[in-house]
């Protein structure tokens, strides 16, 4: 459970969550009330952080602010907060493993020695061949600390296979959530993922990133000639083309609607321009099987590509509007073609 407060605590946490939403220019609806509520309760360090500075620069919060905050540290932390758990406990589990695993080789040679020992000091001290008193003792809890560490380390082994079960299960549930459940590419948050991924790593010695984004022509009207179970089915036979000619570190998505995207970390301008040619002739020549007539197969369907390619300096945001303003103008120009946008001028970027 992510809230384990009790009655108490929530309510002086709600007394001091209502007077700072009291503060700001946001409205008093169930966003701002989460972020107000994990940022007074202490269990956000990152939204602690990102709203301290936000106040500090602005002043105070708007609905835009709060609602960005809330997206980017409430909404999706639970699968973030899932995975750096899972291999936090399993590098622990890990840790400790190695560490009794130590302890009992230790208490090995401990008792080993403790044997010779004994053996050296009874054969003058008895006649019986019994161990000098107070040595028995000491050598019977040696070995119950060795069967204690044994089984210590057993119980390791199996928590240390179950943390690893359970990064894996972490890993897959969090890649799950980032698919398109239609087309299999990269849903709207894989791609932001992606993107900024793509933007924040360190200069690149080669060309690129380039951004091509990627519009079903007259879909619309294709939906209404042929239902929309066909405009699903159109819809992933392109997440198939996509998926089956964008490869290695390029990601394809599926933007939204009947719009998606592909990123280029590593190609320049003109690959970039071929593989968006090769592409939309790949979606108009195609056929797709009418679902309610497997003998009628539709064709005349089209794609306009705008491409983007990245200016050092340019946010995520404006890479995405210059390729989608180059897809607007294929669009304008006809559809069934490819648009590049051109580049902003330098001082135009860095203001």
């Amino acid at each position: 459970m992510r809230y384990e407060h009790t009655f108490a605590q929530s309510a002086e946490f709600l007394r001091q969550v209502v007077k700072r939403m009291g503060q700001q220019d946001a409205g008093l609806h169930p966003f701002s009330y989460a972020i107000w509520y994990e940022y007074v309760s202490g269990i956000n360090r990152d939204l602690q952080i990102a709203l301290d500075a936000r106040i500090k620069s602005e002043g105070k919060l708007d609905d835009a602010a709060t609602c960005a905050l809330y997206y980017k540290h409430v909404a999706d932390l639970d699968a973030k907060t899932a995975l750096r758990i899972g291999a936090s406990v399993g590098h622990l589990v890990d840790q400790v493993a190695d560490s009794a695993t130590h302890a009992g080789d230790q208490a090995s040679h401990y008792g080993d020695s403790l044997e010779r020992w004994g053996e050296t000091l009874q054969r003058p001290a008895t006649a019986k061949g019994e161990p000098p008193p107070g040595l028995a003792d000491i050598l019977r809890g040696t070995r119950e600390m060795q069967k204690a560490i044994s089984d210590l380390h057993e119980r390791l082994e199996e928590s240390r296979r179950e943390g690893q079960e359970l990064r894996r299960e972490v890993a897959r549930a969090r890649e799950e959530a980032l698919v398109d459940g239609l087309t299999g590419l990269a849903n709207r948050k894989g791609f932001d993922l992606a993107l900024s991924a793509c933007l924040q790593q360190d200069a690149p010695a080669g060309p690129g990133p380039c951004l091509l984004m990627i519009d079903l022509d007259r879909f619309k009207r294709l939906n209404d000639a042929h239902g929309h179970l066909f405009g699903d089915k159109v819809l992933a036979g392109v997440g198939e083309m996509l998926r089956a000619n964008v490869k290695g570190k390029d990601t394809a998505a599926r933007y939204g609607g009947e719009e998606f995207a592909v990123i280029l970390p590593h190609t320049p301008r003109g690959g970039a321009v071929g593989l968006a040619e090769a592409l939309r002739a790949l979606v108009a020549a195609s056929r797709i099987k009418n679902g309610s007539n497997n003998q009628t197969f539709i064709g005349n369907i089209t794609v306009s590509i705008g491409i983007a390619d990245y200016v050092a300096g340019e946010s995520a945001a404006d890479l995405i509007a210059r390729a989608d303003q180059a897809l607007y103008a294929a669009k304008a120009q006809g559809r069934n073609r490819v648009n590049l946008a051109p580049r902003p001028q330098p001082e135009a970027v860095s203001k």
